[in-house]
This record gives C-alpha cells, structure tokens and sequence, in this order.
C-alpha cells in the first residue's frame, strides 16, 4: 500500500505542475486584437467540436456501463465511467492548453525563438502532465478504494473496465478527430493552394480555421486520448499477470510509472534552445534525459521490489525500443535523410512517381519497429514470461509525460504559424515559427510512430493477460474456429482503414465544393475586401467528423463479442493476433508514408527541386494531400483497433467462457 500512497502523492504534483504551467502559459502576452481574434475562433470551433463529441460519446458510454453492469458487475461498470471520465478530461485540459498557447507563441516569436519554444513547450506539456497524472490517479485511487472494499484480485479485473472506458474515448477521439482535421486540410490546400494558388493559412481561404481547429481536435485531443488509454492499459495487464505472481508483481508497474513522472518533469527543465539547429537537439536530449532517469531508478526498483537486476534489464529493452523506433521513424519521415530526400526528388517526374516513392518509404519503415517488437517481446518473455512483455510496455510508456509534451508541442507552433500568417505579422516572427513548425512537424511524425509501437506492445499485454485469464496454454492453426478467427482478425484493419480514408474523401468533398462555392459567390475574398465566411467550413468539418466516426467505431467492438460468443475464447484470441500483426504493419506504413509526404513538400518549398511554384512542389502538395488522411487519421487510429479488440475480448471474457 506505500507503493500507492507514495505514487498517489507524486501523481498530485504532476498535477499541481501541470496546472502550474497552464497559468503561467495563460498569463502570457496574446498579442494584437488581430490575433487574439483568430485565436478565439480557432478556440470556439474546438471547444464547439469537442462538446458535441463529448456530448454524443456520453449516450454511447452509457449504454455500455449499463451493459457492464448487467452483464459483468457493478465494479467495472463503474471503472468504466472513470477511465472514459478521466481521459476525455485530460484531452480537453490539453486542447485547451493548445488553444491559449498557440496565439501566444506567436506574440512570444516577436521576441525571439527562445521565448516562443518556451509559450509552445509549456503548452504542450500541460497535455503530457494531464494525461499521466490523471492515468496514475485514476488507477491508484479505484486500487485503494477497491483493495478495502472487494478485495485486490476483484478490483485489478475490474480495472480491466477502466482501460475499455479511455480506449472507448480514444477511438472516437482519434477517428473523429482524425476525420475533421483532415476534411479540412484537404479542402484548404486543394481549393487554396491547388486551384488558387494562395499560400497555406492565407487569411483568404475559408478552409483555414477549420484546417487550425483540426489540428487541435486530432493531434492534441486525440493523440492525448490514445496515448492515455496506452498508458493505463499497460499497467492494469501488467498488474493482472502479476496476480498469478507475488504481490511485489503486482504494485511494481505502478511504482514505474511513479518514476516516470518524476524522469519526466526533470526532462521538461532541460527544454532551452535560442536557434533552429539546436530545437530538434534539445528535444531529443530531453526525452533521452527523462529515459536515463528511468533507466537508473529501475535499477534500484528493481532491487527493492525482487531482489535482482531482471526487472531493470526488462526496462532496458522496453525503453531501448522506444528509443529505436523513434530513431527509425525519423529517418523515415525526416528531411535531413535520404528516403525523404529521394522522395522529393521523385516529385520532379510528377505526382505519380511521388505517391509510388512514397508508398514504397512507407512499406518499407515497417521492417524496423515490427524487428524491435519481436525482439522485445522475445527478450522480454525470456527474462520474465509474459509479466516481462507487460512490463517492457510499461517501460516504454514511462516517459510518456515528456514524450507527449514534445508531441503535443507540434500542432501548437503550427497554430501559431497560423495565426502569425492570418494576422500579416512580420517576416522574422513567421520565420521562428516556421522553424518551430518544422521542428513540430518531426515531433509530430515520431510520435505516431512511438504511439503505434506502444500500442503494439501493450495490445501484446493484454494478449498475455488475456490467455492467462482464459487459461489458453496454446492456439492450434489447425483449429478451423482458430483460423477463422485468424483470417477475420487480418481482415479488419483494412476495412476499418477504407471506413476512415473514404469518411475522410467524403467529408473533404463537402468542404472542396463549400470553398469553391465561397470564392465564386464572393469574389471580394480572394481579393482581400471580404472576409470569408469560416463558421460554415468548421460546421462542415464537425458535421462530417461525427456522421462518420460512428461505424468504424462499431466495427471494432462488435466482431469480437460475436467471434467470442459463438466461436469461443480461441477463435478470438487468434482474432486478437491477426489483427494485432496487420494493424501495426498498416499503420506505421501509413503513418510514416504520410509524414514523408508532408516533409518532402516542406524540403522544396525551401527552395530545393525548383522551390515554390515548381512542378515539384505542385506534385508534393498533391502527395501531401493523399498522405493527410493516412498519417493524421487512418495510421493513428489503428492503435486504437489493436488495444480496444484486445480489451473488449479481456473485459467480456466472463461471457465468453
């Protein structure tokens, strides 16, 4: 129970830090009236999209508790409510986070760089403290109130419901995010850029608010949900393999997440840079810092809690493939490297040849992070059956306070690009932001890889616990229920990939046809004497985002209560494989193709391969445009396929057996 109190207390000051950070970004000067206007509608339409989200999510979530409560108990129903409770909590804290720093950033890039990384950090680690101390709170407050009341044993299986309740909002986060940052984008830089020839964030583009507000609702509100639901869901199958262990086993996962917390807030102190060539450095350093603390305490955790170093070799190998798998994501999708530069480079023989290279980068970054899980989950059950492969998870998630903040840090300086462009401010001020725009976007590419890996090794968790649970000691392929569930296991990611691409195509039509219509209806727009009408393009984006977020949603939870309920616990543990091993390949193809696309056009709108203008550059903005929607919706939203299967199949289980 010390273990409990002790990371209680420590969750309460990742807290206090963060709500700390939130004021001193609120406090910060917002600029001009110009700025803070643009600011203000990039804030109403985000806080206008997640209400209504929320709003629909709160029916569908109560559905399922009431569901829960009949069919499996009281306990996870109510876990439940708290996991999908806390985790659109800290995806709200941290879109609100994003919405005051992002114009402030701005006004601070009038001073210096310096000034304007420390507005776009703060901001982004408000998101990484929301989403750890709310993860850890949660968990240590239902472990103490539950170890009194039913017992610990109850209580960690009914936890399994708090993972359901935050991948639940995940999902629908990820998805309808996913779809209303990239209708946007998609509309704004065909009818803009394309057609119009109007540079990104052009004041005169109707597009463009909706295109800022995207990136709030999808890569801060719901990558924090997504990584959340990673995060407690590692530690609650870590806790429930260690059940069948020693009760060290079990209190272990927490206290490395305690630790994380406190690796983390050193981490963020280290984040100083005054020029473009130290700000990815510093970045970097500041993750691997925050990895070295955790390394280093693990080693006397692992001393305290077991007695010996196996606990801090497993560690090792789970925040090795962290490391790893960030390293290979950037030189996929980096354009200091030569896959992106190649890719560029094909863009001078036009738009084909560009998306062919580009799915060609994409397939071929696979290989590595797919290598790094096996060896990690090889390595880990070696060392520690499979309480080792949840722990290399938990490891890998440790540093997620700093690893988010870094993330989350990428959509704020692109807000503030935004808004210095909207708002005519000077040449230097959209120079810095520029430069933190480009040091976001490689931030942003990495932290889809390091989410899809984390979300391989801890859907992998939750297979071990799974099996334990079911009592499967093997799965026969020569089982034809097995296969089956195999085969339709292969099956759903791409089904649920064409759901979320065409939701996408479908909803950025909506928007082509709406600007288009703009800029006909008022020719005043393009000429700067009218002010475009931007409500009705975030109307669009939301309408489109909620109508067609639902069925991919209930494509991933239905199947596996059918597969377990008629088919058995088999079938569907070979279901949880086949989707498992297709999900992560597909979605860092698509992620990293799409992050490849987006630098390959920044690479020669710096004047490489003719520049801006150039037949170049008109075929990477087309390969950019076919990359959005993999790398911001279709890519992400796999994690959450992979984990919310997983944990539909453990929180059900009763049922099926």
């Amino acid at each position: 129970m010390t273990t409990i109190i002790v990371s209680a207390g420590l969750t309460i000051v990742a807290l206090i830090a963060c709500l700390a950070i939130y004021i001193s970004v609120n406090n910060a000067d917002p600029g001009n009236e110009r700025m803070q206007k643009i600011a203000g509608d990039i804030s109403e339409g985000a806080m206008a999209f997640i209400g209504r989200e929320y709003r629909t999510l709160a029916v569908f979530a109560l559905i399922i508790v009431v569901l829960l409560w009949i069919f499996v108990g009281a306990w996870t129903a109510v876990c439940y409510a708290i996991g999908a409770t806390f985790s659109a909590s800290a995806g709200f804290i941290g879109m609100r986070a994003a919405t005051k720093g992002n114009v402030r950033t701005a006004a601070a890039a009038g001073n210096s760089l310096a000034d304007a990384l420390k507005i776009a950090f703060r901001s982004g680690a408000v998101m990484g403290l929301a989403v750890v101390g709310l993860g850890l709170l949660g968990l240590t407050s239902l472990l103490y109130i539950g170890t009194g009341t039913i017992g610990l044993e109850s209580i960690i299986l009914s936890l399994f419901g708090f993972s359901f309740g935050a991948s639940t909002i995940a999902l629908f986060s990820r998805v309808g995010g996913g779809i209303y940052t990239k209708a946007a984008d998609v509309g704004a830089d065909i009818v803009g850029k394309v057609e119009q020839g109007i540079p990104e964030d052009d004041p005169r583009n109707p597009a463009t608010i909706a295109d800022n507000v995207g990136d709030n609702v999808g890569d801060i509100a719901g990558m924090g949900a997504d990584l959340y639901s990673s995060y407690v869901g590692s530690m609650i199958a870590a806790m429930a393999l260690g059940l069948a262990l020693t009760e060290a086993h079990i209190y272990f996962p927490i206290a490395l997440g305690a630790l994380g917390i406190v690796a983390s807030l050193a981490g963020m102190f280290i984040v100083r840079a005054n020029d473009e060539e130290t700000l990815q450095k510093v970045l970097r350093y500041s993750f691997l810092f925050a990895a070295f603390v955790v390394l280093v305490g693990s080693w006397f955790l692992s001393d305290a809690y077991f007695g010996s170093a196996t606990m801090f070799w497993v560690v090792f190998t789970g925040l090795a493939a962290g490391v790893i798998i960030e390293l290979s994501t950037e030189y996929y999708t980096s354009s200091h490297f030569n896959p992106v530069k190649r890719l560029a480079e094909a863009s001078e023989t036009g738009a084909a040849t560009n998306i062919i290279e580009g799915l060609g980068l994409g397939f071929m970054s696979t290989a590595i992070p797919m290598l790094v899980i096996i060896a990690v989950a090889f390595v880990s059950y070696v060392l520690a059956d499979f309480y080792g492969i949840a722990i290399s998870a938990v490891a890998m998630l440790s540093t997620l306070g700093i690893s988010l903040a870094i993330d989350a840090y990428g959509p704020v300086a692109d807000n503030a690009g935004g808004i210095a462009e909207m708002s005519s401010l000077p040449d230097e001020v959209r120079e810095r932001t520029d430069a933190l725009d480009a040091a976001g976007n490689m931030t942003a590419a990495i932290g889809k890889g390091f989410a899809i890996g984390s979300a391989g090794l801890t859907a992998l968790a939750f297979f071990s616990a799974f099996s334990t649970r079911a009592g499967l000691d093997a799965i026969s392929l020569l089982n034809i229920e097995v296969l089956t569930g195999v085969f339709l296991g292969v099956l759903m990611p791409f089904i649920f990939t064409s759901l979320t691409m065409t939701a996408v195509s479908r909803a950025a039509f909506d928007m082509i046809e709406e600007v288009r219509r703009q800029f006909k209806a008022m020719p005043g727009i393009l000429k700067g004497e009218t002010e475009p009408d931007y409500r009705r393009c975030v109307d669009i984006s939301t309408i489109g985002a909620l109508k067609q977020m639902i069925v991919p949603g209930f494509l991933i939870i239905i199947p596996p209560i059918i597969v377990g309920l008629v088919l058995g616990t088999e079938a569907l543990g070979g279901m949880i494989i086949g989707a498992l091993g297709t999900a992560m390949l597909l979605g860092i193809a698509l992620s990293n193709a799409g992050g490849a696309w987006d630098n390959a056009k920044k690479f020669i709108e710096t004047g490489e391969h003719g520049g801006k203008g150039s037949e170049a550059h008109a075929a990477s903005v087309i390969g950019d445009t076919v990359g959005d929607p993999a790398k911001d919706t279709s890519g992400p939203s796999l994690n959450i396929l992979i984990k919310l299967m997983s944990i539909v199949a453990l929180t059900l289980l009763p049922l099926f057996l």
